[in-house]
């Protein structure tokens, strides 16, 4: 009755670290395990939905609006320096109910079905819907580790050819979730050459790409400009959650090769969700924003400059260059996440449940979301505990 590719799934991370765990977290336990953007949302958001009221009560649209996909189109060509009209916004855009819903969606539309077994190449450590997705799709997921360590992105080119022309789609994650690394431009160039060469969908999840430290991630479409033809065989994911701290807003988008995209928004009038028109008219204002970010990345280096202190010079700590996790060395991730959530009331996730082949056994992801005096006693716990 049930379809038999779900066999093949472990359980969702935070299930699994409910299992391991036990009992349901109290009033003072301080969650670091999920990456849940506690800053407050920018006060247009809730002003801006407000106004837009009247709308509930169309059907929005699955391609979005106009004006959304111009607002996400010259975003995209003022961040990454992009030539003018490498992005058409009517062909090269869409929103999404936040990413996760495209990056599993995106199997779906590229994976298909022939004489060999498609694969799917996936980051390792990974973001667990990768997995998902590609199993899902019929696919053969190969988990390729970072090129320097545990730390570092993956360089699928070191693949061998009999694996690289099974491809079907490659996950790459920059910067990294969970150990917030940034694959560089040259990697980035690497990676498309490869896609075109072998004639597979590079997904470039950038999510995180707008929380940096000291310089902006290096972006997979640059990487297509400077290359020359075009967007093809390249996407790039990015939402508001982690930039404009409204996780609950769902809003995202995806931009790349047009005939991709295509064939993605046909995939997503079937099993996609239209985001409502109120939400989309306040994600529009806030691509338009830039203000509200430079305070988050504000705060979130401040938190930095906590765990450095706290930290720095055990548990294989090093300062990320991107997004908002810690990746922490502490021997055994399950038995420091136990040891957490019984003596300090922190939960924390072992990175066992983000990563195959041992990978992450011996690290535990901090996601460091909450204010400052919440993060510094938190991070002052876990250094007394571990």
């Amino acid at each position: 009755m049930l379809n038999d590719r779900l066999d093949l799934l472990t359980d969702y991370p935070f299930q699994r670290l409910a299992d391991l765990l036990g009992g349901a977290p109290g009033p003072d336990t301080i969650i670091m395990s999920i990456g849940e953007p506690q800053h407050a949302a920018p006060p247009m958001v809730a002003r801006i939905i407000a106004e837009q009221a009247h709308l509930w009560g169309k059907y929005p649209p699955a391609a979005g609006t106009p004006d959304f996909r111009a607002a996400t189109a010259v975003w995209l060509t003022r961040r990454f320096d992009l030539p003018a009209g490498l992005i058409e916004a009517d062909k090269a855009i869409l929103p999404v109910a936040g990413t996760r819903e495209a990056l599993y969606l995106i199997a779906q539309t590229v994976v298909g079905s022939g004489k060999k077994r498609p694969v799917v190449l996936l980051p390792n450590p990974f973001y667990q819907v990768y997995v998902g997705a590609a199993i899902m799709a019929g696919a053969e997921p190969i988990f390729v580790p970072g090129a320097d360590g545990p730390a570092s992105q993956p360089d699928f080119s070191t693949l061998p050819d009999d694996i690289l022309d099974r491809v079907a789609l490659a996950y790459l994650c920059s910067p990294g979730n969970p150990q917030g690394s940034v694959a560089d431009a040259d990697l980035l160039e690497r990676t498309v050459r490869l896609a075109r060469r072998h004639d597979f969908v590079l997904a470039v999840d950038e999510c995180y790409s707008e929380i940096w430290d000291q310089a902006p991630p290096p972006g997979a479409l640059a990487a297509c400009a400077r290359l020359g033809e075009g967007l093809a065989n390249v996407l790039v994911f990015h939402s508001l959650s982690k930039r404009s701290s409204v996780p609950g807003l769902r809003s995202g988008f995806v931009a790349g090769d047009p005939t991709v995209m295509a064939a993605f928004g046909r995939v997503r009038s079937y099993g996609g969700a239209a985001i409502p028109l109120p939400i989309l008219a306040a994600a529009t204002a806030l691509w338009q924003d830039e203000a509200h970010v430079e305070e988050n990345r504000r705060l979130y280096r401040a938190k930095l400059d906590i765990a450095e202190h706290l930290l720095g010079g055990r548990f294989g700590f090093t300062r990320p260059p991107g997004g908002f996790f810690l990746w922490l060395d502490v021997g055994d991730g399950e038995a420091a996440a136990l040891r957490l959530w019984r003596e300090a009331n922190i939960r924390v996730l072992p990175g066992r449940y983000l990563s195959r082949d041992g990978v992450g056994d011996r690290y535990i992801r901090v996601a460091l979301v909450h204010d400052l005096d919440t993060t510094e006693r938190a991070l002052t716990r876990l250094a007394q505990v571990l």
